[in-house]
């Protein structure tokens, strides 16, 4: 009874297995179609991409592997580079932590021409970095800022709305032909490729970078981003960006957004202007060094035209 029972056994999975191999499919096929099933969708089918995301991983400080640093800003020391004193005392805080890397291949395809560039900027990131200036992070930063960030969707529009500076991005779901004029956030079309929403970024200005490292992009810069959605609470990010003035050939940035998922969350406001007006437009305080320099320059103008 025993070796009749194995045999059935075996032969009901042999049969199990031919029938999955005859329709193409076998176990990766019912694992797909189970995760599929798995995601949340919106009354028309598609994945819902509703809610508030964030990454958990420091994507932002640098997109290519990079070994912890005693600060963003350092400045030659007697053995090895320190903080310089803008940033000293900022101590643990002011520190850099190790980056794992986001960038298929790992390193970025400068030309190198450019690269000396982004090493220019990574040097003068203090005075050079747009984030730090409260200047609207451009795409895909805004992405992996360390900031959540807000998707609407509906079956008609597509809108993101992120915590850092009051940022914003209207995804056009028919393709509004080029972009009437480069910006910050540049100009978005988006359409599904199966369960997958892929948006085309065009006409974003030079000004913005892609984290603190210092890597940056011309106004020639093209992203394309996908958003897989591979659980009911995690989206797969990537991005590729092709930029021919900048980049030696297109490359492509990866990394999991999260759902916050606290009870009655809702989408933080981190408007920083005000934040840095001090460091922009501190000197032209009433009564400051900038007043009194003026008015220094016009008292001896006025003693010239004596």
């Amino acid at each position: 009874m025993k070796t009749k029972w194995l045999l059935f056994t075996l032969a009901a999975a042999f049969a199990g297995c031919s029938q999955d191999t005859a329709s193409g499919g076998g176990d990766v096929a019912q694992a797909a179609e189970s995760g599929a099933r798995g995601i949340p969708r919106t009354p028309g089918g598609r994945p819902d991409l509703n809610g508030i995301w964030q990454v958990l991983m420091n994507a932002n400080d640098n997109l290519e592997p990079a070994p912890p640093r005693a600060a963003y800003h350092l400045v030659p020391g007697d053995f090895v580079p320190v903080p310089g004193p803008e940033v000293v005392a900022l101590g643990a805080v002011g520190s850099v932590p190790a980056s794992f890397g986001v960038v298929e291949g790992g390193v970025i395809p400068y030309r190198p021409e450019a690269l000396a560039r982004r090493d220019e900027n990574r040097e003068n990131w203090l005075a050079l970095d747009p984030e730090i200036k409260c200047f609207m992070p451009g795409v895909p930063r805004a992405a992996y800022l360390p900031h959540p960030f807000q998707i609407f969707q509906s079956e008609s529009a597509f809108f993101i709305a992120y915590s850092f500076a009051g940022s914003v991005r209207n995804v056009f779901l028919e393709d509004p032909g080029p972009a009437p004029l480069d910006s910050w956030m540049g100009q978005s079309h988006g359409y599904w490729e199966g369960d997958t929403f892929v948006v085309e970024v065009t006409g974003q200005n030079d000004q913005t970078w892609f984290d603190r490292a210092g890597n940056y992009h011309s106004n020639q810069l093209t992203v394309t981003e996908r958003y897989d959605m591979v659980g009911e609470n995690v989206i797969m990010y990537t991005a590729t960006m092709e930029d021919p003035a900048v980049f030696e050939e297109p490359w492509t940035i990866s990394m999991p957004l999260y759902r916050r998922l606290e009870e009655g969350y809702e989408l933080p406001q981190f408007k920083c202007v005000e934040f840095v007006e001090e460091l922009m437009y501190g000197q032209y305080r009433r009564g400051g060094e900038f007043e009194r320099r003026l008015r220094g320059e016009m008292l001896r103008e006025q003693q010239n035209q004596q």
